[in-house]
């Protein structure tokens, strides 16, 4: 039975009583929240050969705003989408070779990989029957967490934190999740939105995007600039430093020896938040609100009228966030917007599609005017990730519900490779402070209170 909403109101008022904590507070005592220093840059807690994150350099002390730059084991980003588009062919699974072991296949040792990682896809058998069809989820992540933690009973050997056996569970997870999402969105499209769900086989020459994209079909059709749009858009989120919310989550249930399924769960929860993972969702939504509110959206003043009341927290969904720009640490660009927003541009030509294209364009060029004014600086915001890849998700054909999904089916090796270096390298379990803020108080007996 549900808790009464007046029970539930009753019960929140007596928490505001005993847990108010002062913002001031945390200037007095100097905390980092967010774990980032008073500058905005994140406080240093490990080291990493994996993935490098960069918008600002320090010189003479003082941050200078760089343009952003994104590196797989010391390999620009760039450098990798311009090498699998120049040979025209698929890319992701040359990107996982790279996080996992940290250098660059040869077309042997690629070729091999493909085959291992095809031959991994299989889910355990009845696996789908018993832990997806059975119990179907509103929310294809939180099934995806769930689904990764029931894996962990299938496995003859899961808590072993050996290299070969966290290898071995991070390539077969690498390899089924794109399943597991398949069978958790028409699962879902059966009992939550009545619509029929199909399974369909999977073909072991297919990449990684190209099984993603036949298995959420009807008739499995795709074409090849959708693949590769797709295999790209996975290239590019497949990692983001050992600091981003979703990482440093797996990396903090690594360090405490847990085991592979936990810490990857974990990160699936994490990613899942509309301030992290979720945000591609909330851009598009944010888009669509500013369309049925801002008559002429084409107008600069218009809309910069509507984002402010957006940033004062009266519009959409009452956050104050502009969703798709600013990040934490890219300052004058991101990487990986500018290459998605060019894919938007190809994709995105006509119609509905290309009308929202104009209106994302328009949010990133208006807001760093508009914060600007607001806070009274020219501390440089630009688009993050988020801002363009829901509109090219949208422009190929990918429901809504698996926007977020197929973020975490890339970043999962990240993820991976992370943990990975977290029990080779690290040896010390994460364990950051916190102050206690309250007053004292004197135990009284039951009968006295």
């Amino acid at each position: 039975m549900d808790i009464p909403f007046d029970v539930l109101s009753s019960l929140c008022d007596e928490f505001k009583k005993y847990n108010y904590i002062d913002p001031s507070d945390f200037t007095r005592y100097h905390v980092k929240r967010g774990l980032r220093n008073e500058d905005g840059s994140g406080v240093m807690v490990g080291l990493t050969r994996v993935c490098s994150v960069r918008g600002y350099v320090i010189d003479d002390g003082e941050r200078v705003a760089v343009p952003g730059l994104l590196s797989y084991r010391g390999i620009d980003i760039n450098d990798i989408l311009d090498g699998a588009e120049q040979d025209d062919r698929f890319g992701f699974e040359e990107v996982i070779w790279l996080l996992l072991f940290g250098s660059l296949p040869s077309r042997e040792k690629l070729d091999w990989f493909r085959g291992v990682l095809a031959d991994a896809r299989e889910l355990p058998p009845y696996f789908a029957e018993d832990m997806i069809i059975k119990a179907p989820s509103r929310n294809i992540m939180n099934k995806l967490g769930r689904s990764v933690l029931a894996l962990y009973s299938y496995d003859d050997d899961p808590d072993s934190t050996n290299l070969e056996n966290v290898l071995r569970q991070c390539i077969e997870l690498i390899a089924r999740m794109p399943a597991i999402m398949s069978y958790a969105y028409q699962v879902k499209r059966r009992h939550y939105d009545g619509k029929s769900m199909f399974f369909h086989p999977l073909d072991a020459n297919h990449s990684i995007a190209e099984c993603i994209l036949s298995s959420i079909r009807p008739d499995r059709a795709f074409t090849d600039l959708e693949a590769k749009t797709l295999d790209r858009c996975l290239m590019l989120h497949a990692d983001h430093g050992g600091g981003n919310n979703s990482t440093f989550t797996a990396r903090v249930l690594s360090s405490t020896g847990s085991d592979t399924y936990a810490a990857i769960s974990a990160a699936i929860g994490s990613l899942k938040g509309p301030r992290h993972g979720g945000a591609n969702i909330k851009a598009l939504e944010m888009a669509e609100d500013i369309a049925a509110h801002v008559k002429n959206p084409a107008d600069d003043g218009q809309l910069a009228d509507y984002l402010t009341h957006i940033l004062r927290k009266e519009a959409f969904d009452g956050t104050g966030l502009i969703y798709g720009m600013g990040h934490a640490v890219y300052t004058l660009s991101d990487p990986r917007a500018i290459r998605i927003k060019k894919m938007a541009r190809a994709l995105c030509t006509e119609g509905k599609l290309a009308e929202r294209l104009a209106l994302l364009e328009a949010v990133e060029r208006v807001t760093p005017q508009l914060l600007a004014s607001r806070r009274g600086s020219e501390k440089p915001i630009c688009a993050n990730v988020d801002l363009y890849s829901g509109l090219v998700y949208s422009a190929l054909n990918i429901p809504v519900d698996l926007f977020t999904p197929i973020f975490a089916v890339s970043r999962i090796a990240g993820w991976c490779a992370h943990r990975i270096e977290e029990i080779t390298t690290n040896g010390k379990i994460i364990r950051p402070a916190y102050k206690a803020v309250w007053e004292k108080q004197i135990y009284r007996p039951l009968n006295e209170r």
